[in-house]
């Protein structure tokens, strides 16, 4: 499956490529891609030559708000612009999603978007991310776990947001990140049975097959009001691995962790922003 998508995104890619520099007055930032009757934002990096391959960071919006907020957001397009990235934001119906169920139709959005992404922009399609804050989150999860295989996901990178951990997925990314407060009051912390701490990704963990020891605890910090702890399996299957980062604070993205995710899943030294 993997092959077969990235020889259909190497097709799509080729005419992408062969068009030069993408005309911004067509849609940017604030000025939505329409895509039948719905629609997504799109940022570019900053240094992109209008022709190289690029990843793409697809970020999921929270409740009420756009995909106007991530492509102009410090956090998220102040990340993806600086390392060459792509960043692209749906737009929810209403301004939220519809991920609590399996193959909604904001899945299948979602998989339309990629599709229509590679057929504007040369994209390298062994670098999809998908990302998305709290309800955002959510549905990147969702994505994740119904269509992670079929996109070819590089990465889930969720932040304060998750579907149940008891949930079935029939599909899963090539490898799992997510952050969550341990004060978040809108979403709460999703303690485990027994209060523990590493239950916020016990789905991908048992998906993937991961073993009940972490290979690494760590705090780590990019900015110094701000500690998160992270533990990570890097011994699961077929090569996977999940990790996740904790912090003390509530419901936000914490300064820089898209940025360092990105730098650690390119091979790139970690900076900030």
């Amino acid at each position: 499956m993997r092959f077969l998508f990235c020889l259909i995104a190497l097709c799509w890619a080729l005419p992408a490529a062969a068009m030069g520099p993408w005309q911004r007055d067509t849609c940017h930032l604030d000025v939505p891609c329409v895509l039948d009757d719905r629609s997504y934002h799109v940022k570019e990096p900053d240094d992109w030559d209008g022709t190289s391959p690029m990843p793409v960071l697809i970020h999921f919006h929270g409740w009420q708000r756009t995909g106007a907020l991530p492509v102009q957001h410090q956090r998220i397009s102040g990340a993806t612009r600086r390392r060459g990235v792509l960043l692209i934001a749906p737009n929810g119906i209403r301004k939220t999603w519809d991920m609590w169920y399996p193959e909604t139709d904001d899945v299948q959005f979602a998989v339309d978007v990629l599709a229509n992404v590679m057929a504007r922009y040369p994209i390298d399609p062994d670098n999809i991310f998908l990302s998305g804050y709290s309800y955002g989150s959510i549905m990147a999860w969702r994505v994740a776990c119904d269509r992670g295989q079929e996109m070819n996901v590089r990465a889930l990178l969720g932040i304060s947001g998750t579907i149940s951990q008891s949930e079935d997925c029939a599909q899963y990314p090539q490898e799992a990140r997510h952050v969550h407060g341990l004060k978040d009051n809108v979403l709460d912390f999703p303690y485990g049975p027994q209060g523990e701490t590493d239950y916020p990704v016990s789905l991908w963990r048992n998906h993937l097959g991961c073993t009940d020891v972490a290979t690494d605890t760590r705090d780590w910090s990019v900015v110094d009001f701000l500690t998160l702890t992270r533990t990570e399996w890097g011994n699961c299957a077929d090569g996977t691995k999940v990790t996740l980062d904790i912090h003390s604070g509530g419901h936000f993205i914490p300064h820089g962790w898209i940025g360092r995710q990105l730098d650690e899943l390119l091979d790139r030294s970690p900076t900030y922003p």
